[in-house]
């Protein structure tokens, strides 16, 4: 009998290439397309899909057969030529939530890791405690997890371990949450990104009420009523909390004081008044946030605390998370995933306890979110951005299609700008990078922030070339 076959459609994406694969590891022949790979973006992601076993072909549905099973993301339109021709052809289409949900829910044991900031850092976090003592991991993440990224897996978004125990990030954005059935289930926080309070209250709380144990942080309103929700339905036993100095919290970090590349906090645990003192060697209070949820996750597997938090202290980060690209001339380039207002935030914030000025370079990932979130986009910059502080912005990431493009990058400049803040749009990305080599001066750091498009990581590279120069 044939091994079965996947042919997964935008195979290059954050989110399907680890899928990938998991689903080849478990003895599926994958093949694949991808518009980025017909445009001659990202050459070197797909020669390494080909070194390892994967056959690619144009977006044109000519690698598309019968026998498939054809794998579409949420976001490929059927006006894709794969998809119509597995359409015409009667090949099985999944969405990639629907296979990675079946994928999650057959594993024994499952930790979904959900919420609108954190969720790779967490899942990274978790990925790496468990991989240290020894519990052999499957893990789904959406980014790139350095820990256990090496010359032969640049793009180490999965972890391939054993069936007995799934690690995945969640996605609420587009509804898919409501298909995982967790052992665990990790909320980090919910606040307004791409779907509506109403919406995203609803489907947060039936992921947390499927779980056997929601582990949930109280520092967060909506997250804290999620806890509550549970305690008086007479499920508190099923209900592991987090803080950031609050001793109501099951886990609780305390004396947080940063370090140039990090934190140390002191950890203390509610159940035995256990305190232990704990390093991490990423930046920022919201990394002791992501720390603690991943420490109460793996807590309910049975993990001992002290093993986890030593395994903590050498967690190298998820890339693109502030990562530190390089220095040159006196000035630090990073390279930055933030994409909404509470990853912004999150990043201004740890930047900012150190000296120096910011130039951020923020690219939108889409229309749509800037029109959803136009107002906590200007009220974030303004709030956020320092005197000297510069933003630069190009117009959104638009590869084509109906998406209303009434709301631009103009519109957030100018309302951060009538706030005493300086803020520019840009006609495009070589623009702002032509501007930020010009305003750039010893003592600098230039965040190069933005989601969904795999250049930016290149772009900030480039950057540190020609400061170099």
């Amino acid at each position: 009998m044939s091994e079965p076959s996947y042919f997964f459609c935008g195979i290059g994406g954050s989110g399907m290439l680890p899928l990938a694969m998991i689903v080849q590891a478990q003895g599926a022949a994958i093949e694949g397309s991808d518009r980025a790979l017909d445009q001659g973006r990202t050459p070197e992601k797909f020669d390494w899909l080909r070194a390892h076993g994967v056959t690619l072909h144009p977006q044109d549905g000519s690698g598309i057969r019968a026998d498939m099973t054809v794998v579409a993301t949420g976001a490929v339109e059927d006006t894709v030529p794969d998809i119509g021709a597995a359409k015409r052809l009667g090949a099985t289409i999944v969405t990639r939530p629907e296979l990675l949900s079946r994928i999650f829910n057959a594993a024994p044991t499952s930790v979904g890791v959900a919420g609108t900031s954190g969720k790779s850092t967490i899942t990274g976090m978790i990925a790496w405690i468990l991989q240290q003592a020894d519990r052999d991991p499957t893990v789904m993440n959406g980014a790139v997890m350095r820990n256990f990224a090496d010359a032969d897996h640049p793009f180490a978004s999965a972890l391939v371990g054993g069936a007995d125990l799934f690690v995945a990030e969640v996605d609420e954005s587009d509804g898919s949450i409501a298909r995982y059935d967790p052992s665990v289930a990790v909320v980090s926080n919910i606040s307004l990104d791409h779907k509506s309070m109403e919406e995203l209250r609803d489907l947060f709380g039936g992921f947390t009420g499927r779980a056997q144990t929601a582990v949930l942080n109280l520092d967060n309103p909506e997250t804290a009523a999620l806890a509550q929700g549970l305690v008086d339905d007479g499920r508190g036993e099923a209900v592991l909390t987090f803080a950031l100095g609050n001793d109501a919290a099951d886990l609780s970090a305390h004396d947080l004081a940063p370090l140039p590349t990090g934190m140390t906090f002191a950890l203390t645990e509610r159940a035995g008044g256990t305190r232990i003192a704990a390093t991490l060697n990423v930046p920022g209070a919201h990394n002791v946030a992501n720390a603690l949820a991943a420490l109460a996750a793996v807590r309910a597997l049975g993990v001992p605390l002290d093993r986890a938090v030593a395994a903590l202290e050498t967690f190298a980060g998820i890339r693109r998370r502030m990562e530190v690209v390089g220095t040159a001339n006196g000035v630090t380039v990073i390279d930055d995933f933030a994409h909404n207002p509470d990853k912004i935030a999150a990043t201004v914030k740890t930047l900012h306890a150190f000296d120096g000025r910011l130039l951020m370079l923020f690219q939108p990932h889409g229309f749509g979110p800037l029109k959803l979130m136009k107002a906590e986009f200007i009220d974030t910059f303004a709030g956020l951005l320092r005197p000297d502080d510069v933003l630069l912005m190009p117009e959104p990431v638009y590869y084509g299609g109906t998406t209303d493009r009434s709301v631009g990058s103009e519109d957030i400049a100018a309302g951060v700008r009538a706030a005493g803040r300086t803020a520019e749009a840009l006609s495009d990305r070589a623009a702002c990078g032509d501007r930020l080599i010009d305003l750039a001066r010893p003592g600098d750091r230039i965040i190069v922030m933005g989601a969904r498009d795999d250049t930016l990581s290149q772009f900030a590279a480039e950057l540190l070339d020609r400061l170099r120069a």
